[in-house]
């Protein structure tokens, strides 16, 4: 009994030549994969998630339900920010880039981006008010002024404490984007 699923031989259909997603270049992509230090504070905060929710559970079987709506909302708060946490980076398009905080997100269209550059410079440790020495790769905007920016990612943050190669490749896929989009 032939296993076409199992041969290299089977015949491919015309379904098979659909474009994969990454040639896609209308839609927003992160560069580069998140860092170890932001999917383990993500996890930790579901796992914290969970035991809330547990307790919601408990709270609504044992007590009043009014109590237990307030500790599923706090649940339900705890999960979107992880979400949020796991979407924070840099993302790019056909149509510009976009810098993704926790409570803010800017984009640029590649028309307003006048450049993309790799700078030494002191950077924030994870985030906190601790500098340290590193690399920031900046986004520089037509009309504004180059040092009022928050960089757009830099080797000391969550997606890059530790990984230098990371960074610099994440660097460079971004200066690509912008050198093939940006304005001529």
């Amino acid at each position: 009994m032939p296993l076409p699923f199992l041969t290299a031989d089977r015949v491919f259909e015309a379904a098979d030549d659909v474009p994969l997603p990454y040639e896609d270049r209308d839609r927003w992509r992160r560069p580069y994969r998140p860092g170890p230090w932001r999917v383990g504070v993500a996890a930790l905060a579901l796992l914290l998630a969970s035991f809330v929710l547990f307790a919601a559970v408990i709270i609504a079987v044992t007590a009043e339900l009014s109590s237990a709506a307030v500790v599923f909302a706090l649940a339900l708060l705890v999960i979107a920010a992880a979400l949020r946490l796991l979407r924070m980076g840099v993302w790019v398009s056909a149509r510009g880039l976009r810098h993704a905080g926790f409570l803010t997100t800017r984009t640029a269209s590649w028309e307003q981006v006048v450049s993309v550059r790799t700078v030494q410079q002191p950077v924030r440790w994870l985030g906190l008010p601790r500098t340290v020495q590193g690399q920031a790769l900046l986004l520089g905007r037509q009309g504004r002024e180059a040092g009022g920016v928050p960089p757009l990612m830099t080797t000391h943050d969550a997606d890059f404490l530790g990984r230098a190669e990371a960074f610099d490749r994440a660097a460079d896929a971004v200066e690509a984007w912008a050198e093939e989009y940006g304005p001529r």
